[in-house]
């Protein structure tokens, strides 16, 4: 491309934009911006407080299931074997719509069954479902 000049005939202003300027000025504020975005993700480590433990309010809609060490479901301290739970869970749930279940997993259980009874609660369409934990 070929840079045309005013001549002294037509005079005037010339009637083009130089974008080379803000070309430059836009590729340094990208640059800007891929060299400080990775800083602005970097997690900030603090200190907790610890508070005292809390009772949780009395619920009278909560069933309690439970996986044992050895990967068993228990349904309100009754075994219940895995294909039967789920049925077992939505007859509670059909009893009773508003009720809340707390999930508690023994420390040395198999993730496997944990897992395994969490999905048989989903399908089962539990809605409320709680982590029981021990505080330490």
């Amino acid at each position: 491309m070929a840079m045309q000049l005013p001549s002294e005939d037509e005079g005037g202003e010339m009637s083009e934009i130089n974008v080379t300027p803000l070309v430059d000025v836009m590729l340094v504020l990208l640059v800007v911006f891929i060299v400080t975005a990775p800083l602005l993700t970097q997690v900030v480590k603090v200190k907790l407080p610890k508070t005292e433990q809390t009772e949780p309010t009395p619920d009278k809609h909560v069933a309690i299931l439970a996986v044992t060490a050895s990967g068993e479901a228990m349904l309100d301290d009754k075994q219940v074997p895995l294909p039967k739970l789920e049925s077992e869970l939505k007859a509670l749930q059909e009893r009773d719509p508003d009720i809340s279940v707390q999930l508690q997993a023994d420390r040395a259980a198999v993730f496997e069954s944990v897992a395994k009874v969490m999905a048989s609660a989903q399908r089962s369409g539990v809605s409320k479902l709680s982590f029981v934990t021990v505080e330490q």
